[in-house]
């Protein structure tokens, strides 16, 4: 049975799944329409065209940190350039230009057991590409969630639903796997930041 949280709790992840070693992390998320919004407005605004969805590209990424939460290597920012980790611990399946259609937009697979020791924390974001140029951000966007299944039965672990409105926001830390007393946790974060590139959410870390 999954667990559903909400931001800011935390849930053990491998305590009691002896077996579990490999997760997929799913992130999904919907184009707002504009019947959703009306026709003025922000939104409205944005989209232009009777019932027509914003051409949002969200990505994905993680970001591999060591003990004291810093980036120490570009290798270790896994995203649609880099799509698997040196260690091959992390591999992410591919870019999503447009986040239509039922359930993920985009995965990431983690190996648990082949995370390298001096990595602790795995955060996973999600940012809207070009969002300066197009003028875009997560006020475009409805529906995002993370979700953690098991690789081996496919079974759906933890969920979280972001349901805050992000409008304003460009740049999501949408939540993180990280070590404890040797076991793996999971914390729902849900921050939105005004970093219009990947590269300013690694600077963060850095």
């Amino acid at each position: 049975m999954s667990i559903s949280l909400q931001k800011g709790q935390r849930v053990d992840l491998t305590k009691g799944r002896a077996g579990l070693s490999s997760v997929m992390i799913g992130l999904g998320w919907d184009p707002v329409k504009k019947s959703d919004g009306g026709g003025g407005g922000f939104l409205g605004r944005l989209m232009g065209g009777g019932g027509a969805s914003a051409e949002v590209d969200c990505d994905a990424s993680v970001l591999m940190l060591d003990a004291n939460g810093k980036l120490t290597r570009k290798e270790d920012l896994i995203y649609f350039g880099n799509l698997k980790s040196s260690c091959k611990s992390v591999q992410h399946t591919g870019d999503n230009l447009t986040g239509e259609g039922e359930g993920d937009d985009e995965q990431i697979i983690v190996n648990l057991g082949q995370v390298p020791a001096n990595i602790h924390r795995l955060v996973f974001v999600v940012n809207i590409y070009d969002c300066q140029r197009r003028k875009q951000d997560f006020g475009l966007i409805q529906n995002a969630f993370i979700r953690v299944v098991n690789q081996a039965n496919n079974q759906e672990l933890i969920r979280f639903s972001l349901s805050e409105d992000y409008a304003g926001r460009t740049a999501l830390i949408v939540g993180e796997l990280y070590r404890h007393n040797n076991e793996w946790k999971f914390q729902a974060v849900g921050e939105g930041t005004t970093d219009i590139s990947l590269s300013e959410v690694a600077k963060k870390y850095q």
